[in-house]
């Protein structure tokens, strides 16, 4: 294989240590996939548990004592109450969507829906409501077939369900409470997307230096072929340790074309495949197969992606700064957190683009870089917040510590920053004619 043993490539261990989701993981992430499992499991739970009420029979004790009638009262009220309350608390989500969604950001949305207490408060208050339908049919008179018959566990197992409804609507009530307030979302953003930063960017230590030259040519006589998305939407995840491994059983060298964050259309290469002549024509299961491992979806998300969380917080701080809103201390309160995102980014080490196995380049890939981490924090805070005292002067702060702290490859993006934050106090303290 020609091309790349030359430039100086890291090795597979360089690689960034967030592991690629499974398809399993990937389909629990919609917002209505635990309260359905959980309504699921109730609607089996109740026509399983009586059957297992005919066998204990009246030996349990402390269970329902009730006739038929007191059963179907109990039942029938725990149904009706519960679809109600379910009504309510998912009007209140509702509320509190629209309110993020206008107050804050669009994008932050994902954050509330992707909240496993909301998800369990409605699957739970749901669940109430189908297992006391399921466990209702059961309960027979004494004009039944076979005699009168009280699922007595059934039933208290319906009464602990309306319990547990109670327990969690506290839970759910304390949640919105805190998550509508600013401090919450952007503590829990900036949580979030340090330990992405974490995982992401390797540590320097013991890293070999990057080339001055971090780019790859194909030589001799390679060819060329490319995989294209099925689907439109951003690429939020790549599988680089499994890429490496196809590429060394093609004897090729696969390179990503989009890093992960970006948007592909329908058709359009998201790989390209650099081998030797002799390789022969892939078929359409081997395509697909690469093709999944460069994930496609409608929303981005955080696990490969550090610039997201860092694009949520300055969409905040943007709508803060904004003339109908106006709320500068907002905006610092989001400055505070994405300094404390660089400053653990900035002592890491760029991801090397470029990835060998064997002393070969295998891989190809187009990494986010701390520099773009910095121009996406810092551009339309000091455009947006130009006018104000506060923003400007909390940049250049923020600038002075990064620089005592940040490794040689990144102080010049902090330096040139610095000028800009530099030059709009300046400008701010000149008196006005």
């Amino acid at each position: 294989m020609h091309g790349g043993a030359d430039v100086g490539p890291a090795d597979v261990s360089a690689l960034p240590r967030t592991r690629s989701s499974s398809a399993w993981q990937r389909a629990w992430r919609p917002f209505w996939v635990l309260p359905m499992a959980i309504v699921v499991a109730s609607v089996l739970a109740g026509y399983l548990v009586p059957e297992l009420d005919r066998l204990v029979g009246d030996e349990l004790p402390y269970v329902f004592p009730g006739g038929p009638s007191g059963a179907r009262d109990m039942l029938g009220t725990i149904a009706g109450a519960m679809i109600s309350v379910t009504g309510l608390v998912f009007s209140i989500t509702m509320v509190v969507v629209q309110l993020a969604s206008s107050q804050y950001s669009p994008r932050v949305l994902g954050d509330f829906l992707s909240n496993r207490v909301t998800q369990a408060t409605l699957g739970i208050f749901a669940a109430s409501f189908t297992y006391a339908l399921t466990v209702l049919r059961s309960v027979r008179g004494e004009s039944g077939d076979g005699g009168a018959f009280v699922p007595q566990v059934s039933v208290t197992l319906g009464f602990v369900l309306v319990l547990a409804s109670v327990g969690m609507f506290l839970a759910f009530i304390h949640h919105i409470t805190r998550s509508i307030q600013v401090s919450s979302i952007v503590s829990h953003l900036g949580s979030a997307t340090v330990d992405v930063v974490d995982g992401y960017y390797p540590e320097p230590t013991g890293l070999r230096a990057l080339p001055a030259r971090d780019s790859w040519q194909p030589e001799g006589s390679l060819e060329a072929r490319t995989v294209e998305a099925r689907q439109h939407g951003a690429i939020v995840e790549v599988d680089h340790r499994e890429l490496v491994a196809r590429a060394v059983d093609l004897d090729a060298v696969i390179e990503v074309l989009l890093p992960v964050g970006d948007f592909a259309a329908e058709g359009r290469p998201v790989l390209r495949i650099w081998h030797e002549p002799g390789l022969g024509a892939l078929g359409e299961d081997a395509l697909d197969a690469l093709r999944g491992l460069v994930v496609v979806e409608q929303d981005r998300i955080p696990g490969q992606d550090p610039a997201l969380g860092v694009r949520k917080l300055i969409d905040i701080a943007d709508r803060a700064l904004s003339p109908g809103i106006n709320d500068p201390a907002t905006a610092v309160q989001v400055l505070d957190e994405v300094h404390r995102i660089l400053r653990r980014a900035v002592t890491r080490a760029d991801l090397p683009a470029l990835v060998r196995s064997g002393g070969v380049v295998r891989l190809v890939h187009r990494p986010q870089r701390v520099e773009q981490l910095i121009d996406l924090a810092l551009a339309e805070p000091l455009h947006y917040g130009r006018g104000s005292l506060q923003v400007p002067r909390r940049i250049e702060a923020m600038l002075d510590d990064l620089a005592q702290v940040a490794l040689a490859a990144h102080r010049p993006a902090i330096a040139r920053w610095r000028e800009r934050a530099q030059a709009v106090v300046a400008a701010q303290q000149q008196p006005q004619p």
